[in-house]
This record gives C-alpha cells, sequence and structure tokens, in this order.
C-alpha cells in the first residue's frame, strides 16, 4: 500500500479516534473527573477503536497483520504516548486551567499521532 494511502486513511481514522478521545476527556473532566483520569480514558477508547481500524485498513498488507505480537508492540507505544500525553495535559491544567486544557488536547494529540504514524507503519503492525 502507498504512503499516500496509508498517511490518508492513517489521519481519518486518526481524526475519528481524536473526535473519540476528546469528547470523553472532555464529558469526563466537565462532569469532575480529574484530567489526567478523564484523558487516560479518552485515550483507551480512542486507542481501541485505532488499532482494529489502523490494523485492518490502514497498514493491511502481505507482510501485516493484527494478532498479539502487534497488540503488544500497539500497547507498548500506546503507554509512551499516553504517558507523554498525559504529562502535557496536567502540565497545561496547572498553568493555564481546564479550558485551556481542553484547547491545548488537538495539538498535543496531533504532534504525538505523527510519532504513532511513524511507528505504527515501520513497528507495530510488521510481523
Amino acid at each position: 500500500m502507498s504512503l499516500g494511502r496509508q498517511g490518508r486513511n492513517y489521519l481519518l481514522f486518526g481524526a475519528l479516534q481524536y473526535f473519540l478521545d476528546w469528547g470523553v476527556m472532555v464529558g469526563l473532566s466537565h462532569l469532575g473527573m480529574p484530567v489526567e483520569a478523564a484523558n487516560l480514558t479518552g485515550r483507551i477508547c480512542g486507542a481501541l477503536l485505532g488499532f482494529w481500524l489502523n490494523g485492518r485498513f490502514t497498514f493491511a498488507s502481505d507482510d501485516t497483520r493484527v494478532g498479539r505480537r502487534q497488540f503488544a508492540r500497539f500497547v507498548t507505544m500506546w503507554i509512551c504516548t499516553t504517558i507523554l500525553s498525559t504529562w502535557a495535559i496536567s502540565a497545561v491544567d496547572a498553568y493555564a486551567g481546564l479550558q485551556w486544557t481542553w484547547a491545548a488536547k488537538p495539538v498535543i494529540e496531533v504532534i504525538l499521532g505523527g510519532v504513532g504514524f511513524v511507528m505504527s507503519r515501520h513497528w507495530v503492525y510488521r510481523r
């Protein structure tokens, strides 16, 4: 599959993941959950959707598959990016408040999404 098609699918599915992730984080934090816990819950929801969509459609080819090994790699990558995301979200909340945290989340996730694309393409979904 071409890099352009993979990039397009990754962006499309990433947008779906992001809206689920962001919506859960904003909704739960609005209801009073600490932003760190709300962010983690949102990222879990988005990650589960994204792992399946990207494995099934974005990176699907003869040398890719979705199995236990790929899931373990995905979880490793996800843990690292979630630690970075949660740290950044928490820092914005501490310095600027909840509404700025909601606004900063898209920027943080776009940066981490770029890292995730490269890692997914070259490591996570490989056999």
